[in-house]
């Protein structure tokens, strides 16, 4: 491992991983860097909101933290009166085309344009003659788990890359030129008409309410799990309000997903609410189905496997195992049968 380099940011000495990015280093060390654009460990930052602007010692103009490498010895001012001057204008700008109806967005209050536009002093008087009217947009309602309304779209890129390097789908990206400017699918046709695999990555990342859920409800509290739809072990978090799970998001520390996550794991979590969902096993006595523990279940099951073992022979037996578990889990289940005596051993994902 490269031996880590000593930058200053502010007066405030810093140990950081070499070929790290400025921008990244002062977030982690909770010196806060108004940005909208950026996306850890993307390939190309694109620095398109020009809003991470720093000055470093040495350089004869303010350069973007996003796109800058850590260097030993780099000394960093973040909040300069001319690096503050650009910030502001540029979230002028970005606010001038913008859809003003903020209460009622999604968004209020964990929305990055509102954190950054309170970060940099914007009020109504330093507004005042830069507001335009707004192109006319449709919302996008195709898509069956989130809308997309480009009124609230600032053009910051973020969907469209994590589109195509996150997901490798590429089924956005920029049309038209100048005012007309817009994040589109080919032809301009809804969502639900594209390629789009609804993985929700780009949801996850948009800073405004361009893209939000159908159905938005904020969890009391979350809960660290794993998806089960299949056997790759995606982390996640659950949304938990009251009794009921309202959302899903992805564990960013899980070695398995890295936060990412499908159209399955990030959406169809409606089923765990569902009054007729199965949260214990199941013993059938007298011809009713009663309620019973794990070791009773289990038990009975052990118990019926051996009984025809013995009576009928181990060829009468035969196990299907399943794609919602781990590899090791399903050779596990096979070696099992197999040291039972038979090789009837199949699988639901060949069927």
């Amino acid at each position: 491992m490269s031996k880590e380099v000593t930058i200053t940011i502010n007066d405030q000495k810093i140990k950081a991983p070499p070929g790290e990015k400025l921008l990244w280093v002062a977030l982690d060390n909770d010196i806060y860097i108004p940005h909208l654009c950026a996306i850890k460990d993307e390939n190309r930052p694109s620095a398109a909101c020009r809003l991470c602007f720093v000055e470093i010692e040495g350089t004869d103009r303010p350069v973007t933290a996003c796109t800058r490498t850590v260097e030993e010895g780099m000394v960093v001012r973040t909040d300069t009166e001319e690096v503050s001057r650009v910030r502001l204008v540029n979230v002028q700008l970005v606010l001038a085309n913008h859809n003003q109806d903020c209460q009622t967005c999604s968004r209020n209050g964990r929305c990055k344009l509102q954190e950054v536009s309170n970060f940099v002093g914007v009020n109504p008087e330093n507004m005042e003659g830069i507001r335009r009217s707004q192109v006319e947009q449709v919302i996008d309602d195709s898509n069956p788990f989130f809308h997309r309304d480009n009124s609230k779209c600032i053009l910051c890129g973020i969907c469209i890359r994590a589109c195509e390097e996150i997901n490798g789908v590429s089924a956005i990206d920029f049309a038209n030129r100048g005012y007309q400017t817009s994040v589109s699918v080919v032809g301009d046709k809804p969502l639900l008409e594209s390629k789009c695999e609804s993985c929700g990555e780009c949801l996850e990342r948009c800073p405004t309410g361009a893209l939000y859920r159908r159905e938005e409800i904020l969890p009391e509290r979350e809960v660290e799990s794993v998806c089960a739809y299949c056997g790759v072990g995606c982390g996640i978090y659950l949304g938990v309000r009251g009794e009921k799970v309202v959302s899903v998001r992805g564990n960013q520390d899980n070695p398995a997903n890295w936060g990412d996550l499908c159209v399955k794991g990030r959406f169809g979590f409606d089923f765990i609410n569902h009054p007729d969902r199965l949260t214990t096993p199941l013993i059938k006595k007298n011809g009713k189905f009663e309620e019973a523990t794990w070791e009773e279940a289990l038990g009975l099951v052990a118990e019926k496997i051996n009984k025809l073992r013995k009576e009928e022979g181990p060829q009468v037996l035969g196990g299907v195992s399943s794609a919602r578990c781990t590899n090791e889990e399903n050779y596990l289940f096979q070696k099992l049968f197999r040291s039972m005596g038979t090789n009837n051993v199949d699988h639901c994902a060949r069927l």
